[in-house]
C-alpha cells in the first residue's frame, strides 16, 4: 500500500530511505557466508540465496540437518529466514516463499505434488502475468499442469511455460556461483599449547616470513592482515593491521603486529595460530635504492619510507586520525575538497585547475566582515575582520562562482584577491547580486601565504 494509507492506519509508523545498494551488498556477503554449506552459492533477487548442495548434505547429517543448521545459525544472528530443499532452484524458491514451515524438504520426485497447491505467483512471474492468470481462473500451479503449452503462451506469454518447466526441472536453470575469494594464509599448530608472550611473538614472526614468501612468489602485497589465536578453551583472539601501500616486507609488518600482540590474551594456552592476508594487491618487484631503502617503481623517491611511517602512526593513533585532502566535483570552494585515506587512489588530474589561484588557508566557514566599496562591482577599499581594520592597497577580481542549482538558497559569489597595506593577502567575496537599497554582504573565505 502507499505510504499515506499506511500512516493512516499506523500514525507512529517508522519510515526510512531504502538503501538498495547496501541491501544488495549485504545479500552478497550473506551468500558468501553460506559457502560454509556449499561452494556453489549465488544471490537470488533481492531476498534470496540459491545453494547447490549436490554432494554436500551428508556432511551435515543429511538434507534436513543441513537446512536446520543453516536456519538456526541465521536466526541466532537476528536474520529471519526460510529454507527449502527441492529438485530445482525454481521449486525451492516457490516452496520457501509460499510453503508452510521454516524448513521444507521435498523428497526426490515429489516436486509436482509440492507445487500443486501453491499460487501461480510462486513461479516468479511478473505481477501483471500472475493477475491475468488469476482472472482466467488459474489460481494454483497444479491447474497449469494439464494446460497446452502453446495455448498458455498465446494467452499469457512464454514466461509462464518457461517458469513452470524450470520449477518442475524440465528446463535447465544454471546458477552462476560467486567467485571464490583468493586469500593467502599461513598456519601453525603446536604439539603443546603455548602461553608465553615470547613464544607467541616468535610464532608470529615465523608466520609472517612464510606468508611474505608466498606473496612474493605470486607478485602480491598485503594491504590488510589478520592474526587469529585459537585457544584451548575454544575462544579465538584476533588482531588486525592495515598498510597504506601493499607490502610484503616481513620486518615492517612485524613492527605493526608488535603493537597489537600485548593486547591478545592467550588464556590457558594457544594450540593454533593462523595469519591471513584479507586484502592483497598486485605488487611489482622493487629494488634497493642508493641508500639501501626499497624504492617502489613509479611512486617517487622515499614513498615506501613514508608509507611505513603512516602505518606506524595509524597503529598508534588509529586509521581515522590520518587523512589527506583530495578534490571533488563542486564549484563552491568549501565543498571542492574532501578527506580520503592517506596514500589511497590518486584523484583525477582534471579536477585541478592551475589557472585559478586559491588561498593556502581556507576557513572552515566563510566569516562575515564589514567592507566598503566605491561602486557595487568594485573590490572593497576597506574592511574589518575579527575587530581588526584593513585598508586595501591592491585587489584583483571579480571571479564569479555560481551556486549549485540543485541546492536551494544558493547565491552567486564574486571573489576578490586583496592585499592590505601590511602586505597580507586575503580572499573575499560578495554574496548575491547587486540590489538597489540593499547593503551588500561581504565574507572572508581564505588567507594567502
Amino acid at each position: 500500500m502507499g505510504l499515506a494509507d499506511a500512516r493512516a492506519l499506523y500514525p507512529d509508523l517508522g519510515v526510512g530511505e531504502a538503501d538498495f545498494a547496501g541491501d544488495s551488498a549485504a545479500l552478497a556477503r550473506l551468500a558468501r557466508w553460506c559457502q560454509r554449506f556449499s561452494p556453489w552459492t549465488t544471490p537470488c533477487g533481492v531476498d534470496g540465496i540459491f545453494l547447490d548442495i549436490t554432494g554436500c548434505a551428508h556432511l551435515f547429517g543429511g538434507e534436513a540437518g543441513m537446512a536446520d543448521q543453516a536456519v538456526a545459525r541465521l536466526m541466532r544472528s537476528g536474520i529471519e529466514c526460510r529454507a527449502a530443499i527441492t529438485d530445482s532452484p525454481g521449486a525451492a524458491w516457490a516452496v520457501s516463499h509460499f510453503g508452510g514451515g521454516a524448513v521444507s524438504v521435498v523428497p526426490f520426485g515429489g516436486t509436482r505434488m509440492a507445487l500443486a497447491d501453491l499460487p501461480v505467483a510462486a513461479l516468479r512471474l511478473e505481477v501483471e502475468v500472475a493477475t491475468l492468470l488469476t482472472r482466467l481462473g488459474l489460481r494454483r500451479i497444479g491447474e497449469l499442469y494439464a494446460m497446452p503449452r502453446a495455448a498458455l503462451a498465446l494467452r499469457c506469454g512464454e514466461s509462464v511455460a518457461l517458469r513452470l518447466d524450470e520449477a518442475l526441472g524440465q528446463a535447465p536453470e544454471p546458477l552462476s556461483p560467486l567467485p571464490a575469494e583468493r586469500r593467502c594464509w599461513s598456519r601453525r599448530s603446536f604439539a603443546e599449547p603455548i602461553t608465553a608472550p615470547e613464544a607467541i611473538a616468535a610464532a608470529t614472526r615465523g608466520l609472517l616470513d612464510s606468508l611474505c614468501r608466498r606473496l612474493s612468489e605470486e607478485s602480491m602485497g598485503a594491504r590488510k592482515l589478520s592474526l587469529a589465536l585459537y585457544r584451548v578453551d575454544g575462544r579465538i583472539e584476533e588482531a588486525a593491521i592495515g598498510t597504506a601501500l601493499a607490502s610484503r616486507d616481513a620486518r615492517h609488518l612485524w613492527r605493526l603486529f608488535e603493537e597489537r600482540l600485548p593486547m591478545l590474551d592467550p588464556g590457558l594456552g594457544v594450540e593454533d595460530m593462523m595469519l591471513t592476508a584479507d586484502i592483497a594487491e598486485t605488487l611489482s618487484p622493487a629494488q634497493l635504492g642508493l641508500r639501501g631503502g626499497m624504492e617502489k617503481a613509479g611512486s617517487g623517491e622515499g614513498m615506501t619510507d613514508l608509507a611505513a611511517l603512516i602505518d606506524r602512526l595509524a597503529i598508534r593513533l588509529g586509521p581515522q586520525a590520518l587523512a589527506r585532502p583530495v578534490p571533488q566535483e563542486s564549484h563552491l570552494p568549501e565543498r571542492a575538497v574532501r578527506f580520503a585515506p592517506v596514500l589511497g587512489g590518486r584523484p583525477a588530474a582534471k579536477l585541478w585547475n592551475p589557472q585559478k589561484q586559491r588561498p593556502v588557508r581556507l576557513l572552515a566557514r566563510p566569516e562575515p566582515i564589514e567592507a566598503m566599496a566605491l561602486v557595487p562591482d568594485d573590490p572593497p577599499f576597506f574592511f574589518r575582520w575579527r575587530s581588526l581594520q584593513h585598508r586595501v592597497r591592491r585587489a584583483d577580481g571579480p571571479e564569479r562562482i555560481e551556486g549549485e542549482w540543485w541546492r536551494k538558497a544558493e547565491e552567486p559569489r564574486d571573489y576578490y584577491r586583496v592585499e592590505d597595506e601590511d602586505g597580507r593577502r586575503f580572499w573575499l567575496y560578495r554574496a548575491g547580486l547587486f540590489q538597489p537599497q540593499v547593503l551588500p554582504r561581504w565574507f572572508l573565505h581564505g588567507v594567502f601565504a
